[in-house]
């Protein structure tokens, strides 16, 4: 819901103690060491309260949000929908949801065409919800000859018929009735309906604003106009329901509930953050809600659980199910690579998703054709080449007991369906909740919820979350908007500190991640890849994990990893060293280049062609925020007569240098220069034509291995 009447909301629908409102408003407190907070009109709350009709308890949520209005709507679809589903309510009989909207915000914002067109899809309709539009009239100063170009501004909910009740606000039993109606239209057809509260904005935009500037005449009639509590109590007097005397009565005691919960508010020492929290996971952490441990169970697999996920994804579990002929090869090679105990990118996932679902982790799955993947490799629905519309999904099929696996190609849409899944990872910390986009830069259009929600949700809200990101990454000539997942903006929103050389406690590697906003990775190997994805859920926190997949080493011949680097034992390799014939002579070594991603496919090559194999390591960077700092450390101190290289595919202001450049600087605490080789600075991510891409490419490559390319240079 957007700010106006929240607080209200907040203490007379939710029942929140109004002594931690009131709380807010004192300047004097100090704040807990929880995040930074937020301003009281976005703090969110859960509570139980008794159904008076029913006598049974109620639960009731209000999701935490930002100004960016509209922005929650697809957030709290996405909780709603994980609620029912752990519930196991398919009928939206027991969870739905309502969403408040103001006029403006309502006509105006993508968002809500986008979140509408979510409410009847297959794996993210809620059953209907029930939205309630504070028509003011006026959007901040504008007015709605300007701010829409449709008479009503509900005319958006029609892209799905749904009904829309306009009401005169100023009448509360018209209003009522209306409610029930929405209320019995929603559970009778379980689809969306609007109700529109006709009515006005008493005073300016935030309470302090001169309306009289832009909307003069208007603000003339609202002064005249009786307050909705006077003219309904007039009116009850009138008729006789109540007293004059009842009714002063009524209003004297609620001022005294107020006045004493401010008196008692005035105890308060410390503003708690936690007290304002949307979504609690009972049982997860600690009364205090700090973590149980700061140490992360092993996230290698048993070779037995391997090889059963491997025979699963190579087969078909339905009898007299055809598949297409493309497909029988590519499950023959699956077949092949689990004889063999070796694994492919998609099979990796395989891996991890398939594990993960034994041990009674329910995963999904969500995004632009994700159930075969953008460039068909994942392949987790088949489809029957005879019968319309039949699938079959071999991930359901791995173990009697296991937890569901839900894969869902998503509509159109970034905002909403970004939004949405957000919301689903909210509700529990025991599901691994993936968000794909189809190509990485296509993420820029769900801006709104990595920048407000995302990244910051935790610091504002204590609200934490293990959502997801997987952002298909790299430069392969593929043109400007199918090249760049845009890390450097993912890293430029990262909390850690690149002028603070940390303390290396033993529990360094999983206390710097609880430190850190979010995680980063690109991972060079399968086994890595599927290592982290259970990392995030075998953590005793939840972070977001923004993980930059690849596209041309998905069907890499060197891009695939052996059992060995997936049995027990093995874990999530944040940097990986140099592991040929430089890592054996570390003192001989001339150059060590620091790299992530594909590019090192590309290092590795080119260093064998001009056998500089002894002269210069490589070392892979897997996890690049929170830094490593330990391990770099020590991988800096190996090579200690070798001169430093970040190398990247990216453009020099775009990618990883700008991040990595300071802190590499603190390791060698500003003594030595980390040399930057990749291609210049540019303003769009990645060139349209191929050659010129080759060019570059082979431009960088021959500075990479140029062992004299600094000489007589100043960093």
């Amino acid at each position: 819901m957007p700010h106006r009447g929240r607080l209200n909301v907040l203490a007379n629908v939710i029942r929140k103690e109004l002594e931690q409102i009131f709380c807010q408003f004192d300047p004097k407190l100090e704040a807990a060491d929880e995040g930074s907070g937020d301003v009281k009109y976005h703090l969110g709350m859960y509570h139980e309260r008794i159904n008076r009709v029913t006598n049974k308890k109620l639960t009731l949520s209000l999701v935490a949000n930002p100004s960016h209005l509209e922005a929650v709507d697809p957030v709290v679809q996405g909780k709603t929908k994980a609620e029912q589903f752990y519930r196991g309510d398919t009928e939206g009989k027991k969870v739905m949801s309502i969403l408040l909207h103001g006029d403006a915000a309502f006509a105006g914002q993508g968002v809500v065409y986008e979140t509408f067109h979510l409410s009847d899809l297959p794996s993210y309709t809620t059953n209907g919800t029930i939205h309630v539009v504070v028509n003011n009239q006026i959007g901040f100063t504008t007015d709605p000859r300007m701010a829409r170009s449709s008479p009503y501004p509900t005319d958006v909910a029609r892209v799905v018929n749904a009904p829309i009740f306009h009401v005169n606000a100023d009448d509360p039993e018209a209003v009522m009735y209306v409610c029930n109606v929405a209320a019995e239209w929603r559970n009778t057809f379980n689809k969306d309906v609007v109700i529109d509260l006709v009515c006005y904005r008493r005073r300016g935009h935030n309470e302090m604003d001169e309306p009289m500037f832009t909307q003069p005449l208007m603000y003339k009639q609202i002064s005249k106009q009786m307050p909705v509590l006077k003219k309904y109590a007039d009116q009850l007097i009138a008729d006789g329901v109540v007293t004059l005397q009842e009714f002063e009565e009524e209003i004297a005691k609620y001022d005294k509930i107020c006045e004493e919960a401010y008196t008692r508010s005035k105890d308060n020492k410390i503003l708690h953050i936690k007290h304002w929290l949307d979504s609690p996971w009972p049982g997860f952490f600690n009364l205090d809600g700090e973590p149980k441990s700061m140490t992360c169970p092993p996230t290698g697999i048993p070779e037995e659980v391997l090889t059963h996920i491997g025979q699963v994804a190579s087969s078909v579990p339905l009898e007299g199910f055809k598949i297409h002929g493309g497909l029988s090869r590519i499950l023959k090679s699956r077949l092949e690579m689990t004889t063999n105990r070796v694994v492919d990118w998609a099979l990796g996932e395989y891996m991890a998703f398939g594990s993960l679902l034994k041990e009674g982790i329910h995963v999904r799955l969500s995004g632009q054709d994700v159930e075969r993947g953008t460039f068909s490799h994942r392949h987790h629905v088949l489809h029957d080449q005879n019968i319309d519309k039949r699938t079959c999904v071999p991930m359901n099929h791995l173990w009697e007991q296991q937890a569901p696996y839900t894969v869902c190609n998503s509509s159109l849409s970034e905002y909403g369906v970004l939004g949405f899944e957000l919301g689903f990872a909210m509700s529990s910390p025991n599901a691994l909740v993936c968000w794909e986009a189809q190509f990485g830069d296509f993420h820029n259009t769900a801006q709104c919820i990595i920048d407000q929600f995302i990244s910051s949700g935790q610091a504002k809200w204590v609200r934490h979350n293990g959502i997801v990101l997987l952002l298909p990454h790299g430069m392969e000539g593929m043109g400007p908007e199918h090249s760049s997942a845009r890390p450097e903006r993912f890293l430029q929103m990262s909390n850690d500190d690149p002028d603070a050389f940390p303390q290396f406690e033993d529990d360094f590697e999983v206390s710097q991640l609880y430190d850190c906003n979010w995680i980063v990775v690109n991972c060079s190997t399968p086994a890595n890849y599927c290592h982290v994805l259970r990392r995030q859920i075998l953590l005793p926190f939840r972070k977001p994990l923004i993980v930059f997949t690849p596209k041309s080493l998905l069907r890499h011949p060197e891009a695939k990893s052996s059992f060995d680097e997936m049995v027990p034992g093995t874990k999530f390799k944040r940097v990986i060293p140099e592991e040929g014939v430089a890592a054996e002579s570390p003192g001989d070594v001339n150059r060590v280049i620091f790299c992530t991603g594909k590019v090192y496919y590309d290092l590795v090559k080119e260093r064998k062609n001009q056998d500089l194999e002894k002269a210069v390591a490589i070392i892979r960077l897997e996890q690049i925020s929170p830094f490593p700092f330990d391990l770099l450390k020590e991988e800096i101190e190996k090579y200690a007569k070798a001169e430093l290289v970040w190398c990247q595919e990216e453009h020099k202001n775009i990618g990883y240098y700008d991040y990595v450049k300071p802190r590499f600087r603190t390791i060698v605490n500003h003594v030595q220069p980390i040399w930057y080789v990749g291609r210049e600075p540019a303003a769009a991510p990645a060139t349209g034509n191929k050659n010129t891409h080759l060019v570059s490419l082979r431009r960088f490559l021959d500075t990479a291995f140029n062992l004299e390319a600094f000489e007589g240079k100043t960093f």
